[in-house]
């Protein structure tokens, strides 16, 4: 099995070969068209491959940008491009097992998925809550999801290869370090993750992932609207409550070692999220909030106001 290196590069040189021989094929057209009215000496033929517009083409892409720093662009969007897929693999939308859409209904469920894809060799979350935070706190996080993606996707034999190969595209992006940056750095607006901006500009601000985040961002939890239900949202409140119970034991250790800094910084935490639960996440979850998918994002995304990650157009149903 390749690496994920060698197989970024592989996709890379077969659009490379497909816009040279597109080049060829609009260079060729324009020369029969010239020569059908007689234009041959006065109307150029060429086209520079820049303006060949194939969506990978990279020419195409990154007009103004070197050879180089072309093919460092196209590794780093095959890597978000990856990172996407993985997302949608993770929550039931796609599968390694099976081509194209598998949940996208309203309403699927992981039920749904095993008739379609009953031996899933990489299977999605249970609960369709995948919670993000700054560390390994949970078994399904979503950096820990992605690993176990890598592992099944791409082999045992060259995880951490290709885990180096994902960190390093990902660190050519400003601010980026490690994969966790990638999915829970705000990003220099402020807005949101990188990961998160990159999935509601993918969907046009119309995102089918929703990311429930306190104010600060110290708890996400990312689902997939498709396989909502009116007790999601407490599902979510379970796992921030389980996050406040871990971050409590981490201070009083904390405390325990003297470690002012850190246990100051815990602190501000556990109050920020104490009062997200309270003031936010309880009351909604209390509501159990029932959607329609055929009115549309927009007309359900505000229904969770401040429980939700804001996206500027979203904010109220008539925006």
């Amino acid at each position: 099995m390749k690496t994920l290196e060698q197989t970024v590069a592989q996709h890379r040189e077969e659009w490379a070969e497909r816009s040279l021989a597109q080049q060829q094929l609009e260079i060729a057209n324009n020369e029969a068209v010239a020569k059908l009215y007689g234009l041959e000496d006065e109307v150029p033929s060429y086209v520079p491959l820049e303006r060949v517009s194939l969506t990978n083409n990279s020419a195409f892409r990154w007009p103004n940008k070197t050879p180089e720093e072309r093919d460092a662009l196209f590794a780093q969007s095959a890597i978000v491009d990856l990172i996407s897929y993985a997302v949608g693999c993770m929550f039931g939308r796609y599968s390694l097992d099976k081509p194209g859409l598998i949940l996208g209904d309203q309403g699927s469920t992981l039920d749904d998925y095993l008739t379609k894809v009953p031996h899933p060799t990489f299977a999605p979350d249970d609960d369709n809550v995948v919670p993000i935070v700054d560390g390994d706190w949970f078994e399904d996080d979503i950096v820990e999801l992605f690993r176990q993606f890598l592992r099944v996707a791409f082999g045992e034999q060259h995880f951490e290869e290709n885990l180096r190969f994902v960190t390093a595209t990902l660190s050519s992006i400003t601010g980026i370090r490690t994969l966790r940056d990638y999915f829970i750095k705000t990003t220099a607006r402020g807005a949101a993750s990188r990961f998160y901006d990159d999935h509601v500009q993918r969907y046009k601000k119309r995102p089918i992932y929703w990311l429930f985040a306190s104010p600060k961002g110290s708890f996400n939890a990312l689902i997939y609207l498709h396989r909502y239900t009116p007790s999601t949202v407490s599902t979510v409140l379970t796992y921030l409550r389980e996050y406040v119970t871990k971050l409590e034991s981490a201070l009083q250790q904390a405390e325990r070692a003297g470690n002012a800094k850190e246990a100051d910084r815990l602190r501000k935490i556990v109050v920020e999220l104490n009062e997200y639960e309270h003031d936010t996440l309880y009351p909604k979850a209390s509501e159990n909030v029932i959607i329609d998918l055929d009115d549309g994002v927009k007309a359900n995304y505000p229904k969770f106001g401040a429980a939700l990650k804001k996206i500027p157009g979203l904010e109220t149903a008539s925006d």
